[in-house]
């Protein structure tokens, strides 16, 4: 579903933010990406999603090459940012209704879908609140909703947790959870590894640009890579220690 080869984003003619990528994300897999701030998970996702040409190397995303059929591949995923950039004088509803316009959704669809998600996320009696009231978790569910509205094959997810509370932060990994009953791909990028160890199929360990560690967690946990044991002991408590 998702396949890279010596994925590479070069900026300033010598400074590679991302260096020589090659992974493979197969149908209905989590992948969650790991790595410091800057080590390049997130230009990795914006490659991937067609909003950063490469400057060395292919990717393909639901068989569409990133370069070639940019449209093509933007049309089958759903991508949650950092920053998210809600709308803060529209209601919820106004806000799915603007997007489900955007990704050509008729009327009852939009309508449905947007009942649907509002309720599954516990929104249903705020649904009419302009954002700017909303609390920080009530926009993450919102802007989450927002990702699926369009019912994508594959999703990203940049730091969906960020911030968060312990209750929020469960919440929401029950989603992306969910997102693997209904066999959607999926790439979570978070600092968060009990959210990674929870959710994921396979781990990513970015570093300084470069793919150094990939693995189911098992295999990442065990790794004897010194770099990747440094970022997971300042992280979390290694399972069975």
């Amino acid at each position: 579903m998702i396949e890279t080869c010596d994925l590479s984003k070069q900026y300033n003619n010598d400074f590679w933010a991302v260096d020589g990528v090659t992974l493979s994300v197969q149908p209905g897999q989590i992948l969650a990406l790991l790595g410091q701030n800057g080590a390049g998970k997130t230009t990795t996702v914006r490659m991937l999603t067609a909003l950063l040409a490469p400057t060395r190397g292919w990717a393909r995303v639901g068989g569409f090459d990133v370069t070639k059929n940019p449209q093509e591949v933007r049309a089958q995923v759903g991508v949650l940012t950092e920053q998210h950039g809600l709308y803060m004088r529209m209601t919820a509803v106004e806000y799915l209704e603007f997007f489900g316009r955007i990704y050509g959704l008729d009327s009852a669809v939009r309508k449905s879908r947007t009942s649907h998600l509002l309720g599954y996320f516990g929104l249903e009696a705020a649904a009419h609140r302009r954002l700017g009231e909303y609390s920080k978790g009530m926009k993450q569910k919102l802007a989450v909703a927002r990702t699926l509205l369009h019912r994508p094959a594959l999703v990203f997810m940049d730091e969906p947790t960020a911030g968060l509370d312990p209750v929020l932060t469960e919440q929401i990994g029950t989603v992306i959870a969910d997102l693997k009953k209904l066999r959607i791909t999926a790439i979570v990028v978070t600092h968060d590894l009990n959210l990674a160890a929870a959710v994921a199929d396979r781990l990513g360990m970015i570093h300084e640009g470069r793919l150094i560690e990939a693995g189911t967690p098992a295999q990442v946990w065990a790794t004897a890579n010194p770099v990747v044991r440094a970022f997971l002991n300042t992280q979390m408590k290694i399972p069975g220690r």
